[in-house]
């Protein structure tokens, strides 16, 4: 004969039986945000250089890198803290992220130094600045808060000119940390696979890092104050290239993100040849990584791809053949192909001139 307390304990089994597998779906859903932040912008030009300005050089750059996230991730939401050329408070920056609740924020920078000849990349966490060059950079980039009204009430006091307004960065704790620093590092890498001059990961007291509440950094891209850089960082392909670099590293990062969460990226596996790719002049020839050949066409999931994302694919001779990565500069797909080296043992470089495979 059932019993109440029979009927209260089967009745308790459904509703967990029910409920888990909602939670667990809600889960998957999550929508991971990135907010790209290009520095500067309308009254504020940034560094200037012989023929081109910082704020133009940020937003491009900050543009095709969400562009290429957008392309190949269904799971991302990408959201800009400027998409023209206007101005906006480094505060309004942070808040933005803040309020989207993002879970990265990336603001794209390009250095500038007053006299000599200076080359490279760097990515900057929130820190003290332990050395007089970091502090440079802090403080140039900071003096944008000079051209925003009621700076002093807005930032207590802070003078962006004096360096002792920064030794409140020293007492600072950011548990973001860890995974800015490793975020960072992966960007540089990024930078060293397109031959740029490495300067590495740094740490100072950048304002519109210091209110974003998750995992953040700042890219100098180059120096607008070297000729070389100045043109390299103004051109298409140097943009491209530039972009692709974050991408990658962004890649790499919500890999390992959705790995720490305990499920999969519902990232966009294959995309299609426009989808996040710099686009080549007619007639010029584009090298690729060719990694995998299958008969058949390869789900998004496929354990061939080892979870790589944003690969493309040809068809030739009945055979689905998937490529990665794709760059016009054979000491780049070199570079590409030594990173694939460990995942792809036998991938080898191809080229294409026109959309079709060169023999």
């Amino acid at each position: 004969m059932t019993t109440a307390k029979d009927f209260l304990c089967v009745s308790i089994l459904i509703v967990l039986f029910l409920l888990f597998p909602i939670q667990k779906s809600v889960g998957n859903d999550k929508v991971f945000t990135v907010v790209i932040d290009p520095g500067h912008g309308g009254k504020d030009p940034g560094a200037v250089g012989a023929t081109a300005k910082e704020k133009d050089i940020n937003l491009a750059v900050s543009l095709k890198l969400g562009k290429m996230i957008a392309a190949s991730f269904t799971d991302v939401k990408v959201v800009y803290t400027r998409d023209r050329d206007r101005f906006v408070d480094l505060d309004a920056r942070a808040n933005m992220a803040n309020k989207n609740k993002a879970d990265l924020f990336i603001s794209i920078h390009t250095n500038a130094v007053a006299k000599g000849t200076v080359r490279g990349t760097e990515t900057y966490t929130l820190g003290l600045a332990r050395t007089e060059e970091n502090l440079r950079v802090a403080m140039m980039e900071n003096s944008a808060i000079l051209l925003e009204d009621d700076y002093m009430q807005k930032y207590e006091g802070f003078d962006p000119k004096s360096s002792e307004s920064y030794i409140i960065f020293e007492f600072m704790q950011n548990k973001h940390m860890e995974q800015s620093i490793s975020f960072a590092s992966e960007i540089q890498k990024g930078f060293v696979a397109c031959k740029r001059v490495d300067r590495g990961v740094r740490q100072a007291g950048f304002l519109v890092l210091r209110k974003t509440s998750m995992p953040s950094v700042l890219v100098e891209l180059g120096y607008i104050s070297t000729a070389a850089e100045e043109k390299y960082m103004k051109s298409a392909q140097g943009q491209d290239q530039l972009a692709r670099a974050i991408y990658d590293a962004f890649v790499k990062y919500k890999r390992e993100y959705d790995r720490k969460q305990g499920g999969a990226s519902a990232s966009v596996a294959v995309a299609s040849k426009t989808d996040a790719k710099p686009a080549a002049t007619t007639g010029q020839v584009v090298y690729k990584v060719q990694i995998v050949a299958s008969n058949k066409k390869l789900a998004s999931n496929a354990k061939e791809l080892k979870g790589y994302k944003n690969v493309d694919f040809y068809v030739e001779n009945g055979l689905y053949k998937y490529t990665y990565g794709e760059s016009t500069s054979m000491d780049e797909i070199r570079a590409i192909r030594r990173s694939l080296a460990k995942d792809f043992k036998d991938a080898f470089i191809i080229s294409f001139k026109d959309g079709k495979k060169v023999k």
